[in-house]
């Protein structure tokens, strides 16, 4: 496999990776963009999180971040999800685009134990901004990136709660060095959206371990 050496021909790539056939709403499951996806993973290599690193892709969906990190010269990369219909999908789109070094898994991200020493972590997790039960679920990720010990994280949220994150990634002892900011935008895929897309302001933290 030949490593990636441009951001557009990376999202070229990435923009082969088809939406989910059947999202599940009670997942949040959204197709995180191939603009965004490549913009975050070039930044990501750009600092030196990415290139000869182990990287692990929280609840990745259909695998865009492994199979990107795994373009850009990851040591390995790994997505895990609790949807098997999203794990083969990422399978079905790693061997079409020829990518030797990801793998993905079915599982909890709670119940995920890593073979290798977790580098890198890149997670999207759903926001629980459909149902109030499920709020901070977001928050149940960072807390699982932070058992993983990696040496940094990338994690998405909504910017709306950027100031309450802040604190609380403090509280984890994380330091933030970044914050990302994109406009997500979210297409009509379930019964009640009533638009046909609407944009969502998001930010992706960068911070590792004290």
């Amino acid at each position: 496999m030949k490593k990636i050496t441009r951001k557009k021909h990376l999202e070229m790539k990435l923009q082969s990776i088809p939406n989910h056939p059947k999202p599940k709403v009670g997942l949040e499951q959204y197709t995180t963009p191939a603009t965004i996806a490549s913009d975050l993973v070039w930044n990501a290599f750009s600092l030196g999180d990415i290139e000869n690193r182990n990287i692990v892709d929280l609840g990745c969906g259909t695998g865009v971040f492994a199979i990107a990190s795994a373009l850009m010269g990851s040591a390995s990369s790994v997505g895990v999800d609790v949807d098997g219909d999203s794990i083969s999908l990422a399978f079905d789109v790693k061997d079409k685009l020829n990518v030797d070094n990801a793998d993905f898994i079915v599982s909890d991200i709670c119940e995920f134990n890593p073979a290798l020493d977790v580098d890198t972590v890149f997670q999207n997790p759903p926001f629980g901004s459909q149902k109030k039960a499920d709020s901070g679920q977001d928050l149940k990720f960072v807390d699982k990136a932070i058992d993983l010990n990696p040496d940094v994280l990338y994690s998405f949220h909504m910017a709306s709660t950027q100031d309450f994150l802040i604190g609380y990634y403090e509280d984890n002892n994380l330091e933030i060095t970044h914050i990302f900011r994109y406009n997500f935008p979210i297409p009509k895929i379930y019964d009640f959206h009533t638009k046909e897309k609407r944009n969502v302001d998001v930010i992706v933290i960068r911070a590792f371990l004290k």
